[in-house]
């Protein structure tokens, strides 16, 4: 019993000590690699895979940062990211959007003290995205709850900050599309990796 209690004080006594600061962010997004697409061909068992395009997206949110011994810091945030990739197949273009609640829990290590950081660590993504309809197509899967990660720095000047990352997918991003009037199956199923890059303002 006494030594949860001189640990539990001593992380209360570190988080106390702790410098935290809150901060608003925003970021331009650019998916990185091609989305991927399947079409069955009806009741035809043959698949045609193909490729879509991009488009820049953005998120916006707010990061909390709170600094821990040995200049190391911990940096949980919560943003609304919104992007959509395009496909074109059966002379439909299926404008697949993401909008999604993202949960970033970040560690980093301080570079040049406050001015310079680095950063990895998982984050979690619920999709807010409505099911679609693309012509005769009723979009009737997907899958709401995906998982990545980010890793990248950010520049601290003053008040003012200016941060670049990378996102990973551990998991994808799968939706199937039903053509309500022949049967015909379409899977969209990938989730894009992501580049970031934007500013933010301290409180």
């Amino acid at each position: 019993m006494k030594k949860i209690l001189s640990i539990a004080l001593i992380g209360f006594s570190l988080f106390a000590s702790a410098q935290i600061s809150l901060a608003g962010k925003a970021n331009l997004i650019f998916p990185t690699g091609s989305p991927s697409w399947k079409n069955f061909k009806g009741t035809v068992n043959q698949a045609i895979e193909g490729k879509g395009k991009n488009n820049v997206g953005f998120n916006i949110g707010l990061s909390l940062k709170a600094n821990l011994p040995a200049a190391f810091f911990i940096m949980p945030e919560l943003y609304y990211t919104n992007f959509k990739n395009e496909f074109t197949a059966e002379n439909t273009t299926f404008d697949i959007k993401s909008s999604r609640i993202d949960l970033p829990i970040l560690v980093g290590h301080k570079v040049l003290g406050d001015m310079l950081g680095v950063f990895l660590g998982p984050v979690a993504s619920y999709n807010l995205s409505k099911k679609d309809t693309f012509n005769d197509f009723q979009e009737n899967a997907r899958d709401n709850f995906m998982v990545g990660y980010q890793l990248g720095a950010q520049l601290e000047i003053k008040k003012f900050l200016v941060n670049a990352r990378y996102e990973g997918a551990f998991s994808k991003d799968s939706r199937n599309f039903i053509n309500k009037v022949s049967g015909e199956e379409i899977r969209y199923d990938n989730r894009p990796n992501l580049f970031m890059v934007g500013v933010g303002y301290k409180f």
